[in-house]
């Protein structure tokens, strides 16, 4: 299977951007990061199927210098065929997945605009959004299978490097992992903004206090990045409709 991961993790640490590799390189020397490695690569040798093929694909989509919005989600699709590298989404021609279903119904409700009847964020993560998740991979069927390995050390690095930029971004942050992040974020001096949400989950994605449905986070993270003269351009390619939101 071509999304499955085959080679040393070492060798995905090898090919982060200029950029990023100063954190990526700290991690990787530091006994959390060793001992994630070693997780992986035994994980991998036994047998087990991982996802992604390229657990720091948005890092290489997304240069540090490039970031203009951070997107935090929870650990790569554990399906065949769906964990692509990038938080929320999927290759094209996936069914999409209900959460990335009430991404794209939100994105439409909030700025107009069509959506895309693929998946692929990709071209989001051209423009500058850091699609993350907070854990970078994840066994077949087994959701959350490697949480707690080291991945969120890492993650709080990656965060933390966007947030010491001198140039405003905009953190979008559903659920209540990624709304956890917000103090590594909301630091007085700094020029970015953070809007917070429940996860787009069919399961939270109306629940009260922070609805992610009606966040209006599009428009908002838009408007602000205009006015800091860094725009963002929230359309999809290939429009077409995304189905009833939950």
């Amino acid at each position: 299977m071509a999304d499955r991961l085959t080679t040393p993790l070492d060798a995905a640490f090898d090919a982060v951007p200029a950029g990023w590799r100063p954190v990526t390189e700290a991690f990787r020397g530091s006994a959390v990061g060793r001992s994630l490695i070693e997780f992986i690569d035994a994980r991998v040798r036994a047998g087990a199927v991982v996802y992604p093929s390229e657990p720091l694909r948005a890092l290489a989509l997304t240069p540090l210098e490039a970031v203009r919005v951070v997107i935090l989600g929870q650990d790569p699709y554990h399906g065949p065929g769906q964990a692509e590298g990038l938080a929320f989404s999927v290759p094209p021609g996936v069914k999409l997945p209900p959460s990335l279903r009430n991404i794209f119904n939100e994105l439409q409700r909030d700025l107009g605009s069509p959506v895309a009847a693929s998946g692929s964020l990709v071209c989001w993560a051209e423009r500058g959004v850091l699609l993350l998740n907070a854990v970078l991979t994840v066994e077949a069927s087994a959701p959350a299978s490697h949480a707690k390995q080291g991945w969120e050390g890492l993650t709080d690095m990656l965060i933390d490097a966007v947030a010491a930029q001198p140039l405003p971004v905009a953190f979008l942050l559903w659920g209540a992992h990624a709304r956890a992040k917000a103090g590594r974020v909301d630091v007085p001096g700094r020029p970015h903004r953070s809007w917070l949400a429940n996860h787009p989950s069919p399961l939270s994605a109306r629940r009260a206090p922070q609805p992610f449905i009606g966040c209006g986070h599009f428009s908002a993270s838009a408007a602000f990045l205009a006015g800091a003269g860094r725009p963002i351009d929230w359309a999809l390619q290939g429009a077409g409709p995304a189905g009833r939101a939950v």
